[in-house]
């Protein structure tokens, strides 16, 4: 019997195909200039109006550990709905949209290098490589947890 099938919005990141629900996907857009906030993690892009709600922009590469993308390039923005709240993610590009059956989605070996670890919720095996599906909900809330950690 086969499991639930599960749709993921595909990015690349580098060389890395990466895929996170498309039920917390609003739309995608070229990336667009931002206003860079003061004192503002390293992760945080800036801030830009997206039809009169400000969106904050994050990138990726930063949030997972990963090296800066190189100049010249066209990083895609995709805007984000978490409960809902708007955020944007920096990607390098947009790929497909991926269904995937459940039980497809295996854990990752237990390498906790990077904070970012925890969002990630396993890999599934595609003809054309490995697909790292990640918790965008997880990762997004953990962005939250200093500034909760602040005001306390």
């Amino acid at each position: 019997m086969e499991g639930i099938l599960m749709e993921f919005l595909s990015f690349m990141l580098g060389d890395e195909q990466y895929a996170i629900d498309i039920l917390c996907v609003r739309e995608i857009r070229a990336y667009m200039p931002v206003t860079r906030i003061a004192n503002a993690a390293a992760s945080m892009k800036g801030i830009f109006d997206l039809r009169g709600a400000i969106v904050p922009v994050f990138d990726m590469r930063i949030l997972l550990g990963l090296a800066p993308a190189p100049a010249g390039g066209h990083p895609v923005v995709i805007i984000l709905d978490i409960d809902g709240k708007p955020a944007g993610i920096v990607v390098d590009s947009v790929c497909q949209v991926v269904a995937l059956v459940e039980g497809s989605v295996k854990p990752v070996p237990a390498a906790k290098a990077h904070a970012a670890a925890s969002s990630i919720r396993g890999v599934a095996s595609l003809e054309e490589g490995m697909l790292i599906v990640l918790d965008i909900a997880r990762l997004m809330a953990s962005l939250d947890e200093p500034v909760r950690a602040e005001a306390a």
